[in-house]
């Protein structure tokens, strides 16, 4: 298929730039793919829709503060640096803008830390190696950012403490995304008792969501696209959950497509639900791709020509997710990040 095929026009004016209120307080859209049937409801309605007859699956990762300013000793300037991925203690591999100030070879200090730009990568990313690899974790927690997509505008001397608290699930736990997995950010604790008197299942796996989550689709022929890998574990606790919860006939709701491209891998490798693993997930879901383990979706409203809408259309049908956006559109629903929900059942 032609990326061409998945475009659609967004007016700007429905990129949410801040959260709702309250985490509960976006809309909530249902899709029903048997029907064509749309609804418009709110997300603290979620627990009136579901029951107990479905699971949830969440994907518990948490986002790393992953912007930092840097400047090379003893200047005044403003250098940005995106931390990506940590290769080992002290090592990380990150974007650096401009790219000018951050050949290899020079230093950079940020948040009370210096960093040797050890290399630099094919794809213009640079390796760092920080001098005191035991400060680094800290540092990053008190100096650093929230990495919100490009889309959302701040200034440079914005107060970031809404981002802090917003741009991270009320389940995140364990460190390591620069992205939030943004399906799971309307949850509330009351929102999540609600469904667990429902009889509402639910269970956490892992991915770290990557800097590729933001990478542009580049190639007409979409079956040419390249996902980067992404680590992801599903501990033996959720595995065993997923294996009950399916055995008993319960529909599996993913929450996120995080969540769908973990367990739709795993699904293409003749994973067993029930036993644990741990690997990294790099399946790009396309139109024509069988789902094997996901019954139904949560997602947000994804931008257009990006691997996410393709995915929402690989599950839903592109001519239901088109008109589906379309009515969006309509209706001023609020989209991206920070935006409204959709659930696809």
């Amino acid at each position: 298929m032609k990326l061409s095929d998945f475009d659609f026009d967004l007016p700007e004016h429905l990129i949410a730039q801040r959260p709702a209120p309250q985490r509960d307080q976006s809309r909530l859209m249902i899709v029903r793919r048997s029907s064509g049937e749309i609804e418009h409801r709110v997300f603290h309605e979620l627990p009136e829709i579901l029951g107990a007859l479905d699971f949830l699956v969440l994907n518990n990762t948490r986002v790393i503060p992953a912007r930092l300013r840097a400047s090379r000793p003893g200047r005044k300037e403003s250098i940005e640096v995106l931390l990506l991925q940590q290769i080992e203690d002290g090592l990380w591999r990150a974007l650096v803008r401009p790219g000018t100030k951050a050949g290899q070879g020079m230093t950079l200090e940020m948040g009370g830390l210096e960093a040797l730009v050890e290399d630099i990568l094919p794809d213009g990313s640079r390796v760092l190696r920080f001098g005191d690899p035991a400060r680094v974790a800290k540092s990053i927690e008190n100096f650093g950012r929230p990495p919100l997509p490009p889309y959302i505008r701040r200034s440079k001397d914005s107060d970031f403490s809404e981002d802090r608290e917003r741009y991270q699930t009320i389940y995140a736990k364990h460190a390591g995304s620069v992205a939030a997995p943004t399906a799971g950010l309307h949850f509330t604790p009351e929102v999540m008792q609600r469904l667990a008197r429902r009889g509402v299942g639910m269970c956490e796996i892992l991915l770290h969501v990557g800097y590729g989550t933001f990478k542009p689709i580049r190639c007409e022929e979409i079956d040419r696209h390249r996902m980067d890998p992404e680590y992801f574990e599903v501990s033996a606790e959720a595995a065993g959950c997923i294996a009950q919860y399916k055995l008993s006939g319960r529909r599996l709701v993913a929450v996120g497509s995080t969540v769908t491209r973990v367990l739709e891998h795993l699904g293409d490798k003749g994973w067993e639900p029930g036993r644990a693993v741990s690997g990294y997930c790099d399946l790009f879901i396309r139109p024509g791709h069988t789902f094997r383990m996901v019954e139904a979706l949560l997602t947000n409203f994804h931008l257009p020509r990006s691997t996410l809408f393709i995915l929402v259309c690989a599950f839903a049908g592109r001519e239901l997710m088109l008109e589906s956006y379309r009515r969006a559109i309509e209706e001023r629903y609020r989209f991206f990040s920070y935006g409204d929900c959709m659930l696809i059942l």
